[in-house]
């Protein structure tokens, strides 16, 4: 089955339709993080269903110093690699098309969500994100959109946006695509020379690393949560073989709180510990943060914190600035 290319709403409009529709939102340079949006895409539309992936490399998400000019635009190649996914049709318009009276006068405001993290470093990113997010929303009129959880604090500003506007369609996130060195799928990584891979390697291990010290901390305090009294609990931990990690989790139990050597705060030391490992290698890394927060609102964690978290990881290599970030969940039930 070939894709339809597109270039304006009204075509878009006028198809006949059967089924749901799931739209799947781009700015091209497609790679296999957007073909494994768009199957996913298509087991959500079903074959009676239709899949949609719009094209379109955004004015308005480009701040001062990001080159807009310097985007890669693949179009053709694009169009092959959603067809060969499940799409059938590739929506690419013109920004006369999306903007036709030039940049809008009015647009969505991110609120205080788009100031933190990316927003900080990149003011009026999440506005413009959001403004054409919107706009493809009403020209698309999916049933369901769907977005990558590596852009995690454009996720959780999308399923705000549609939730305090009302919009009637149903927003799905997508579990990161990563390379087999664990580097996360992005257009970006093309533009990393091969040492400088090597340096951003660092933003998964590091990731990884906050993953296994929350895993551990979360089976000790599943363990000392078992125990029927404090000494019991105390010779049951000991078993393990780390009288501090023990002590660690005794804490956790009892209080619900954590120290330094625990909760949040350990998870991220872990993590920070690879990247300040990082920040000598030549080419050295460039952190710019790493945080975990709420993905309800991308404020940090708090210690003691019960439930979702995103371990959130930005970072420079050379001229390339990456991101990446897992979710993790506090006091689970094990």
């Amino acid at each position: 089955m070939s894709a339809t290319l597109l270039h304006t709403a009204e075509s878009l409009r006028t198809r006949t339709r059967a089924g749901r529709r799931a739209v799947v939102m781009t700015m091209g340079a497609l790679h296999d993080g957007h073909a494994s949006l768009v199957r996913a895409a298509r087991r959500v539309a079903g074959p009676e269903g239709e899949v949609v992936v719009t094209v379109f490399v955004n004015p308005l998400q480009f701040g001062a110093g990001e080159d807009l000019d310097r985007y890669p635009r693949t179009l053709e190649a694009d169009v092959k690699i959603a067809e060969q996914a499940g799409a059938d049709v590739v929506f690419a318009p013109a920004v006369d098309e999306v903007y036709p009276g030039g940049e809008p006068q009015v647009r969505i405001g991110a609120g205080p969500m788009g100031t933190v993290l990316e927003g900080a470093t990149r003011p009026g990113h999440f506005d413009g994100m959001l403004t054409v997010v919107a706009k493809l929303l009403h020209l698309t009129a999916p049933d369901v959109a769907l977005f990558g959880q590596k852009d995690a604090q454009q996720l959780a500003l999308i399923r705000r946006m549609v939730r305090d506007l009302n919009f009637p369609v149903e927003i799905t996130g997508v579990p990161t695509v990563r390379e087999d060195d664990g580097l996360a799928l992005s257009s970006r990584n093309r533009y990393l020379a091969p040492d400088e891979r090597r340096t951003a390697l660092a933003l998964s291990q590091a990731l990884f690393a906050g993953r296994d010290r929350h895993a551990a901390q979360e089976a000790l305090r599943a363990r000392a949560a078992s125990a029927p009294a404090s000494r019991a609990r105390a010779v049951a931990l000991s078993e393990i073989g780390e009288s501090r990690a023990a002590a660690d989790a005794h804490a956790v139990a009892e209080s619900g709180e954590t120290s330094a050597t625990g909760g949040p705060a350990a998870v991220v030391a872990a993590a920070r510990l690879v990247l300040d490992e990082a920040a000598r290698l030549s080419p050295p890394l460039e952190l710019d943060y790493v945080t975990l927060v709420d993905p309800a609102d991308f404020t940090e964690v708090r210690p003691g914190h019960r439930g979702e978290a995103v371990l959130a990881v930005a970072a420079k290599v050379g001229s390339t600035r990456l991101i990446d970030n897992i979710p993790l969940t506090f006091g689970a039930s094990l």
